[in-house]
């Protein structure tokens, strides 16, 4: 009997059954892992970082593998949602300045897909056309793959990934400010939806307690008496708007700071829930007159978690009282679901930048005289509430924002940025001073309020504050709630009006007091919802959120939600 053939060493039998299976096949399964390790290296900046990565790749692809048992295919796939996120999480930086979250697939909405294809007309084509290449090349995949993997070895596996990033998560959390980084896409992503989620199980969107043994009254609509004439009231967002004199060596140009002082020559300070950017954090607290520190890590989206569920704020109030409300606002109105947001406050007229006809952004100007010509066709048939959105000291300020309109301006020599931050701020009070005198013209009999703040300090505001102190250090202050990075100015003016006096009109107060303020100095009768508030503002001093660890904010909320005024948070 001959002997059987020698097989040979083992690696000349491994070499062989690869070379049956075909470099092709297995380049197949190799390609998307190199690929991803390549993007690792290049968006990943450090160790713990990549461990985020390396555990959601991992997790990704025993996904896809327990699903359709195919190896290449499931890294074609994972590869492709990396990719994805990495260019959603770039695009979104460049136009809000902070990346890709888990939260933003917890509440995406319709306005959001509406806003991001008005402004990236070409996006819908793009799509389309990655379609096209896309699903052929998996469909090659699927018939290219040679292995077949157990589907339960491979879930396994996914739960174990998944515990590993849960742990890693909660033993070395990622910091807040993080999110604010141009980097770290896929890390980033997978930590917040492990925290996203555990807070959500925890309290929901919004904190509250429990339960509260008092109750408010629902207002009635003809309850609204006021005693004596209302005046129109105009509230103004003043974007990015705070006095550099706060920082220290800042040289300023003549006359600088009187556009912080009110009509009785006052200045008071304005204490925003945010700093550097994220206006609607801002907006949610002057028009719902709440905190959107009560949402937690979903303050972020407060306005589109809010939009259709807070029914409270100053423009419904308003409405009780006979006015008709009106925003003009400066982007797109689908922005951060801006207009549902709005209108389920009590907007009644809602003009974002297409109505009103803006060509990109606009000098302040431009909406004073929108705001005008609405009083020049409805200031004499009932009161009015014009909330006027600016937008022309938005960011960026390394170059000149229409330096035609300043020809005389020269630098104080401060470096280029600050100086025109500087400039911007000139032109704000000289538009700002052009509105009132148009005011006072075309209106000599009719009453007015105005009442103005600063919506956030700008993104540079640590680099003159403390210009000593590194990323981490400020990146602590800004978590601590350091009042010196967060205050900004209010200011109360009037025409043909005494405003009337209040003990809310503090000297400092936090965003969401702003609508009480604006009452009490109209002499517009509180609704029960803030003559509670009102309470919590005497006992806490012009304090909100902050106010006992949170306490008294936890048990508004509770009392708003039992009223109706908030829903499904």
């Amino acid at each position: 009997m001959a002997p059987a053939p020698n097989p040979g060493p083992v690696a000349t039998v491994a070499a062989a059954g690869l070379a049956s299976i075909g470099f092709w096949r297995l380049f197949a399964v190799a390609a998307p892992h190199l690929a991803a390790i390549g993007l690792m290296l290049q968006t990943e900046s450090d160790f713990g970082s990549r461990v985020g990565f390396l555990l959601s790749w991992g997790l990704l692809n025993f996904f896809w593998i327990a699903l359709l048992r195919r190896p290449a295919l499931s890294g074609a796939l994972s590869l492709t949602l990396v990719v994805v996120l990495i260019l959603l999480s770039q695009l979104k930086h460049g136009i809000v300045q902070m990346t890709a979250n888990f939260i933003d697939v917890m509440v995406i909405d319709r306005d959001s897909a509406a806003f991001l294809f008005t402004i990236f007309p070409n996006l819908r084509w793009s799509v389309i056309g990655a379609a096209v290449l896309i699903l052929p090349l998996m469909y090659a995949l699927w018939w290219l793959d040679p292995f077949r993997i157990r589907r339960l070895p491979a879930l396994a596996s996914k739960l174990a990934c998944l515990a590993a990033l849960v742990g890693y998560a909660y033993v070395w959390p990622e910091h807040p400010w993080r999110g604010y980084h141009n980097d770290g896409y896929l890390s980033k992503f997978s930590y917040s939806g492990v925290t996203a989620v555990s807070d959500f199980l925890n309290y929901g969107f919004m904190e509250s307690d429990a339960v509260a043994a008092e109750r408010l009254k629902v207002p009635l609509e003809d309850a609204c008496a006021p005693s004596g004439r209302r005046p129109h009231i105009i509230m103004i967002h003043d974007e990015s708007s705070f006095d550099v004199r706060q920082a220290r060596g800042i040289k300023l140009p003549s006359g600088y700071g009187s556009h912080f002082k009110s009509t009785d020559g006052k200045s008071r300070t304005f204490m925003p829930e945010i700093s550097g950017g994220a206006s609607w954090a801002t907006e949610y607290n002057v028009l719902a007159g709440l905190s959107s520190r009560s949402f937690g890590r979903f303050s972020y989206f407060v306005t589109r978690i809010a939009a259709g569920r807070v029914e409270r704020g100053l423009p419904l109030a308003l409405r009780r009282c006979g006015y008709s409300t009106t925003s003009l606002y400066p982007a797109h109105g689908a922005f951060m679901s801006a207009r549902q947001f709005h209108t389920t406050t009590g907007i009644q007229n809602f003009l974002d930048a297409r109505a009103l006809g803006a060509r990109g952004v606009e000098p302040d100007r431009f909406f004073y005289d929108k705001a005008l010509s609405l009083l020049s066709q409805d200031a004499l048939a009932k009161p009015q509430f014009i909330f006027v959105y600016l937008a022309a000291n938005h960011f960026p300020w390394e170059k000149p924002f229409r330096a035609d309109l300043t020809p005389s301006w020269s630098g104080p020599g401060n470096g280029p940025k600050i100086d025109e931050y500087l400039r911007r701020q000139t032109m704000s009070a000289d538009d700002y001073s052009a509105f009132v005198a148009g005011l006072k013209k075309k209106f000599p009999a009719q009453p007015f309020l105005i009442v103005r703040y600063g919506d956030h300090q700008p993104e540079f505001s640590a680099d003159i504050l403390d210009p000593g102190l590194d990323e981490a250090a400020v990146g602590k202050k800004f978590e601590n709630y350091d009042p010196r990075y967060f205050a900004t100015y209010y200011a109360i003016d009037t025409i043909n009006f005494e405003p009337v006096k209040s003990p809310v009109v503090m000297e400092t107060i936090d965003a969401p007091y702003l609508p009480l303020v604006i009452q009490e100095a109209a002499g517009i009768p509180l609704d029960p919802s803030f003559e509670e508030q009102k309470s919590i503002m005497m006992r806490c001093k012009g304090v909100f959120y902050a106010c006992k660890g949170g306490a008294e904010a936890r048990r508004f909320n509770r009392l708003l939600i039992d009223a109706g005024f908030v829903k499904s948070l």
